[in-house]
């Protein structure tokens, strides 16, 4: 199913999403194709996923604050690590896969990517240049969804599971937008609050309350985006008062609520992942 990202009137890119869900809880994927025409160093947002980008035509780099730059196939850790990074490229198609924390460590190996940039053949050796061969030769985005998600699906099988304890306080923090806290999930579980913070680190890659925290601001942006004045999306989701949002937002992007409503790739969320089968959708 297809959709277009348009900004100023230009089309970025061609985005085409599944017709259905992943086999695999917590895994969502969109194609992108990109016109050529998309301004270089666009920033990516943050976000409470791992990040798995896989490209198989063109060429797509990733660029940190550091300056250290990363080209082909990539993943970003949970929350790219407080670090802004910026996306160049020339025309290129890619998969873009957002993977829960659990399942990315099945999938990857580890969730803990620190504030780097990782490449795929650093993660998965050899086997990155299957995936990308393999997507380059399937003629279709359905044929490649389909074949990433049995790839994922493998993966999972063989892997060790998180903890049921520490993938329960994960959702428990997803379902709550980040609104609660690591004390109320430790007395839930018996566990103490050490416990908890270091076993949940051990296996998701960041500390429970930085979770919370990532969980947090990812709502709060997307409100701001639809429309929603600041004072009221800080006052709803479980700020202390609206300079405490405007402090989230600029550690996680470098902008301010005002400003952060007009990345592209914030704007696309609804596109690519609103739901399977949307259709031709634009954004303006």
């Amino acid at each position: 199913m297809g959709g277009l990202a348009e900004r100023d009137n230009a089309v970025l890119w061609d985005i085409t999403c599944p017709t259905r869900p992943s086999r695999v809880s917590g895994v969502s994927m969109a194609g992108f194709r990109d016109r050529g025409i998309a301004p270089s160093g666009l920033r990516l947002i943050p976000h409470p996923t791992v990040t798995l980008v896989l490209v198989f035509g063109g060429t797509l780099a990733m660029e940190d604050a550091a300056g250290r730059r990363r080209q082909g196939s990539f993943a970003t850790g949970l929350g790219f690590g407080d670090v802004v990074r910026t996306l160049r490229a020339d025309a290129y198609e890619a998969l873009q896969v957002r993977l829960s924390p659990a399942v990315a460590r099945a999938v990857l190996g580890t969730t803990d990517l620190g504030d780097a940039v990782v490449t795929l053949d650093e993660l998965c050796g050899r086997e990155a240049a299957r995936v990308s061969d393999r997507l380059n030769d399937l003629s279709s985005s359905e044929d490649r969804f389909a074949w990433i998600d049995a790839w994922i699906a493998r993966r999972c099988a063989v892997a060790s599971p998180v903890d049921p304890e520490v993938s329960w306080a994960w959702r428990q923090i997803a379902a709550t937008r980040g609104t609660v806290r690591v004390e109320r999930l430790a007395a839930e579980l018996g566990w103490s609050r050490k416990r908890l913070w270091s076993r949940f680190q051990a296996q998701l890659g960041l500390p429970p309350k930085r979770a919370a925290r990532l969980v947090r601001f990812d709502h709060a942006v997307h409100r701001l985006v639809a429309g929603q004045d600041a004072a009221g999306v800080a006052a709803d989701g479980g700020y202390t008062d609206q300079s405490h949002l405007h402090r989230d937002v600029a550690a996680f992007t470098g902008l301010t609520p005002a400003t952060v409503v007009d990345e592209p790739f914030l704007a696309v969320d609804d596109i690519a992942w609103g739901w399977p089968g949307r259709r031709n959708s634009r954004i303006r």
